[in-house]
Parts: structure tokens; C-alpha cells; sequence
């Protein structure tokens, strides 16, 4: 039993000890284990023993109730205190003292002793496991702080950094730009792309404003382009006589000849045919923009992971006719006066009065590559039907091919096929009083497919195109408004 007892308290002394050297908690695991099997003996040693004890008391109940009979039958009293009661008169004990093998081979006292230490024991090394793992979780603690701490920073860094290199030209070099293996996502593209587009608008806004006030200070020039109605090789001639509108007549378009001809042709005859029905309930063409009298409808179309959207807008005008509106759009004398987006812009080639090849180069939008296009641009008025349809001003830009002006290294050459399509109605005005601009509305419908080229996220584009052609028709209906004010109309 000192054996025993000096076990127990040699393992919490181990367990003192191990813990002040900063065992791992396998060990005292260990020592637990241990503790567990020196419980589960001595339980099993005092359970025997009790056991024993139960039986020792049956034993002397059943023997004192014997001896109570026997007493009543033959009383037999000895100063022994023992019970005789023999027919030969011989002296003999009827029963011996009972002292089991069992119980004498017990030690209880030296049991209690051991059970209570080991316990101790356990207690003991349970408290150091808690007390590892408490160190352990705040070792823990004080690295995951560390850690998060580490992690903030490299966060704030890597947010300066980004800020410092989107204020550069470079930011971080070609792979960062647009292109098949470009090492930006397309959130960092979109956002990029999106602080480009915000910064040309403040640039634009500001030229805007100092050209207002410029134009305030100045005297205003006498005379206008428009200024003798009937002159102009597009004012009003007699409505045709065409029954239908497959034969639709083109103004001077016999005198209009050239070896695009038949192109040109073509596109209108399409433009005629397909541009101006009316989207009703087709539901490939989604509603992106609604903006009062102006609607920009999509279909979203991809060919090898190029988007190729459709676009079709209608708007509604009013102070001013198509006529007005198409040659503002057409007339590259004062592209620059409205088109924000162009760098450079030259005429490559002269087919005839009506129609010209114009190459030009829009501002790049970094991260995206530069575009150019190379495109026949040709203006038509034609007759409508019968006279209670309007006549119908159109403008037509695709893309064509050019020996003076081709595709180079240095910037994304992009197709187009663009129509701008205008029809003029007249609000009679009320008594004998002439046409003003307040009885007069131009109902536009503008429609554009265009193959951007390059290796821009599909998202982007989208995104960008739902931006910048709402505010395409809306700076450019404003700025023929502001052109036609106050002038003679053009029908």
C-alpha cells in the first residue's frame, strides 16, 4: 500500500515537474491514462471488499437467529458467552468466530488512503491540461492577432500601390493592359476603365464650361450655312409617287455613283427594311436605358468571346428636324464640336457629295487597348410613300477596307455598321402663323453593331456601352438643339 501511495503521489510530483518543463499535453494525457487504471483497481479492490463485509453481516444475521431458537428449546449459558447445547453434555462451540479470508486480506484503511491520493492526482493533472491548453490558446490567440495584423497591412499596402500605379501610365507594365494573358481581372479592368471614362468627362466638362464662356464674350457671327431655304441640294423636292416601300427612292443617288455604290445601297435598303420595325414584345432585345423620351435597347451577342451586342436606341427630339439632325451627324466639318471620344480624324478618301471614307482614332481608356476604324460614312434623304408618312433622313456608317489607311500594330482596328435615322413631324400650328421650331419634332432611331476587336472583358464592354450611349445621343441632340436655335429650319 506505501507502494501504491508513493506511486500516486511520484506521478502528481511527475506531473508538477513535467508541467513546470512544459510537457506537451499528450503526456499528462498519458499520465491520466495512467491514473485511470490505478482508479479502476482499487475500485474493483474496494468493491470486493465490500462485497465481503455484506456477506460476513448475512452470515451473523442468520446465525444469531439460529442460536434464538436453539435458546428457546435447550437454554444453555456458558460465562464464554458461547451457546452449548450437546446430548453427550460435551463442551463444544456451535459457532466459530467468523473471520472471512476475504476481508482479513484487506487492507481498507491503506485503500481509502491510495483511492483519495490518486484522485488527488487526477484532479491535479486535469488542471494542468487545462492550463496547457489555456497557454496554448493564447499562444494561438497572440499569432492569429499577429497574423491579422500582418495581413491589414499588407492590405493598405497593396491598396497604395494600386492607387500609385492607376495614377501611372504603365501600371506595372504591357501585361497589365488588355490582352489575351493580361495579369488584371476584370473588376481591376472594369475600375480602371470606369476612373478613365470619369476623368475624360471632367476634362470634357471643364473644355465645355471655357468654351461657354468664351462664346459669351464674343460677337455673334451673322449668316448660317442654312440660311437660304431651297438652296441646299437636299431641301424639300416632290414627294415620288413609289407604291411600296421596297422601292424606295434615294435623293441624287443617280448622281451619287462610285465603286462603293452598290455597298451603300445595300446598307440602306437594310437599314430601311430592319431598323425601324418596331421591337414590340421580341425579347432578345433587352431594356438597359430609360431616360424620358429616350429608350437604349441590347442583345447580347458573342462570336469566339467577342461581344458583339446590338444596339438599337429611339429618342424623340423636339425644335429640330432629321435633316438637321443627320447633317450634324454626317458633316465632318464639326465632328469635333460634338464627338468627345475621337483623338484624330481624317478623310481618307472623297466618293462624291454625299459620301466620304473616313479614317479616325479614339482616345484610349487605359487599360484597354486604342481603337481605330476605317469606315464609309454617306447621308440620304428618302421620300416616303404617300404624303401622310414623313420623309426619312438617314446616315449610314460601315466599315471598309482603304490602301491609305491600314490596320497597323498600334492600335485595335474595330468594325462597324452604324445608322442614324430621323423622321421630321409637323404640328400644324394654329391660324395663319408660319412654322417654328415649337411645331416641329424629330423622331430618332439610332442603331449600331459593332465589333470592337481585342481581348476585352465581355462585362466591361457591356457596362461601358450602357454608359456611354445614353450619353452619346444626349450631348449630341443637345448640341444640334444649341446649333439650330434661333436659325431658319431645314426640312
Amino acid at each position: 500500500m506505501l507502494s501504491l501511495t508513493s506511486a500516486a503521489s511520484g506521478y502528481s510530483a511527475t506531473s508538477t515537474s513535467s508541467f513546470k518543463k512544459g510537457n506537451s499535453l499528450r503526456e499528462k494525457l498519458a499520465e491520466m491514462e495512467t491514473f485511470r487504471d490505478i482508479l479502476c483497481r482499487q475500485v474493483d479492490t474496494l468493491q470486493k471488499y465490500f462485497d465481503t463485509c455484506a456477506d460476513v453481516s448475512k452470515d451473523e444475521l442468520q446465525r444469531d437467529k439460529v442460536v434464538e431458537d436453539d435458546e428457546d428449546d435447550f437454554p444453555t449459558t456458558r460465562p464464554d458467552g458461547e451457546f452449548l447445547h450437546n446430548n453427550n453434555g460435551s463442551k463444544e462451540k456451535l459457532f466459530p468466530s467468523l473471520s472471512p479470508k476475504g476481508i482479513n486480506g484487506i487492507d481498507f484503511k491503506g485503500e481509502a488512503i491510495t483511492f483519495k491520493a490518486t484522485t488527488a492526482g487526477i484532479l491535479a493533472t486535469l488542471s494542468h491540461c487545462i492550463d496547457l491548453m489555456v497557454k496554448r490558446e493564447d499562444s494561438w490567440q497572440k499569432r492569429l492577432d499577429k497574423e491579422m495584423e500582418k495581413r491589414r497591412r499588407v492590405e493598405e499596402a497593396y491598396k497604395t500601390a494600386m492607387t500609385e500605379l492607376k495614377k501611372k501610365s504603365h501600371f506595372g507594365g504591357p501585361d497589365y493592359e488588355e490582352g489575351p494573358n493580361s495579369l488584371i481581372n476584370e473588376d481591376e479592368f472594369f475600375d480602371a476603365v470606369e476612373a478613365a471614362l470619369d476623368r475624360q468627362d471632367k476634362i470634357e466638362e471643364q473644355s465645355q464650361a471655357e468654351k461657354c464662356r468664351i462664346h459669351r464674350s464674343s460677337p455673334v457671327p451673322t449668316g448660317d450655312a442654312y440660311s437660304i431655304i431651297g438652296t441646299h441640294r437636299f431641301a424639300p423636292k416632290p414627294h415620288s409617287s413609289s407604291p411600296s416601300v421596297s422601292s424606295v427612292e434615294l435623293v441624287s443617288a443617280s448622281d451619287d455613283v462610285h465603286r462603293f455604290s452598290a455597298q451603300v445601297e445595300e446598307m440602306v435598303q437594310n437599314h430601311m427594311t430592319y431598323s425601324l420595325q418596331d421591337m414590340g414584345g421580341d425579347a432578345n432585345w433587352q431594356l438597359v436605358v430609360e431616360e424620358g423620351e429616350m429608350k437604349v435597347y441590347r442583345r447580347e451577342v458573342e462570336e469566339n468571346g467577342i461581344v458583339l451586342d446590338p444596339l438599337k436606341a429611339t429618342h424623340s427630339v423636339k425644335g429640330v428636324t432629321g435633316h438637321e439632325v443627320c447633317h450634324y451627324f454626317w458633316d465632318t466639318d464639326v465632328r469635333n464640336d460634338w464627338e468627345t471620344t475621337i483623338e484624330n480624324f481624317n478623310v481618307v478618301e472623297t466618293l462624291s457629295d454625299n459620301a466620304v471614307i473616313v479614317y479616325q482614332t479614339h482616345k484610349r481608356v487605359w487599360p484597354a487597348s486604342q481603337r481605330d476604324v476605317l469606315y464609309l460614312s454617306a447621308i440620304r434623304k428618302i421620300l416616303a410613300n404617300n404624303e401622310n408618312d414623313p420623309d426619312t433622313w438617314l446616315v449610314c456608317n460601315f466599315s471598309v477596307d482603304h490602301d491609305n489607311a491600314p490596320p497597323t500594330n498600334r492600335c485595335v482596328r474595330a468594325k462597324i455598321n452604324i445608322a442614324m435615322i430621323c423622321q421630321t413631324l409637323v404640328s400644324p400650328p394654329e391660324g395663319d402663323k408660319e412654322i417654328s421650331r415649337d411645331n416641329i419634332l424629330c423622331k430618332i432611331t439610332y442603331v449600331a453593331n459593332v465589333n470592337p476587336g481585342g481581348w476585352a472583358p465581355a462585362s466591361v464592354l457591356r457596362a461601358v456601352a450602357k454608359r456611354e450611349y445614353p450619353k452619346f445621343l444626349k450631348r449630341f441632340t443637345s448640341y444640334v438643339q444649341e446649333k439650330t436655335s434661333g436659325k431658319p429650319i431645314l426640312f
